[in-house]
């Protein structure tokens, strides 16, 4: 390759480079995670922590959506089971997580199948629920989006703990 060919390819790479423009799009923390096949996110800073294991304590007359209360560090937190309150099959206990969250004024455990990861995305990744959702999803669903060649449901922790408030859980 001639010097002249060598010096028309750099600059024009150069002018490639000058052509790009960064534009600083806003982000959220999503946890991802998993109910059975479905992969659900909860935005992150409704979650204070995953808790990878810990002894659920069953407490009699609560509904089937209340596993049971947990211990965290001398405070005790209730562990819901989200597969009941978004009517999804019974999940794997013995392999699952329980995310600590906070919303509508409630704090709780709740059970997931699996954590996928935490993630950084741009909030124009996050497109508005389908109409085509089941009624019982309407008001729990804030959006939707793809992750890793996977449909990511994303939950409004605030409408689900105040569905669970109100005795829909």
């Amino acid at each position: 390759m001639s010097e002249t060919t060598l010096d028309q390819v750099l600059t024009g790479r150069l002018d490639a480079q000058r052509e790009i423009v960064y534009v600083d799009e806003p982000t959220v923390k999503l946890v991802i995670f998993a109910l059975g096949c479905d992969w659900f996110a909860f935005y992150g800073e409704r979650i204070s922590e995953i808790l990878a294991h810990a002894d659920v304590f069953f407490v009699p007359g609560c509904p089937p959506s209340l596993e049971g209360v947990i211990n965290v560090r001398g405070d005790i937190a209730s562990v819901i089971r989200l597969h009941e309150m978004l009517h999804l099959p019974q999940g794997d206990a013995a392999r699952s997580s329980i995310l600590l969250g906070a919303g509508g004024g409630i704090s709780s455990g709740i059970r997931v199948d699996r954590v996928v990861d935490v993630v950084d995305v741009t909030q124009s990744s996050i497109q508005p629920p389908p109409a085509t959702l089941p009624d019982h999803l309407r008001s729990l669903v804030s959006g939707v989006l793809r992750f890793q060649e996977q449909a990511v449901t994303v939950l409004n922790l605030d409408a689900l703990f105040a569905d669970y408030a109100r005795g829909l859980g």
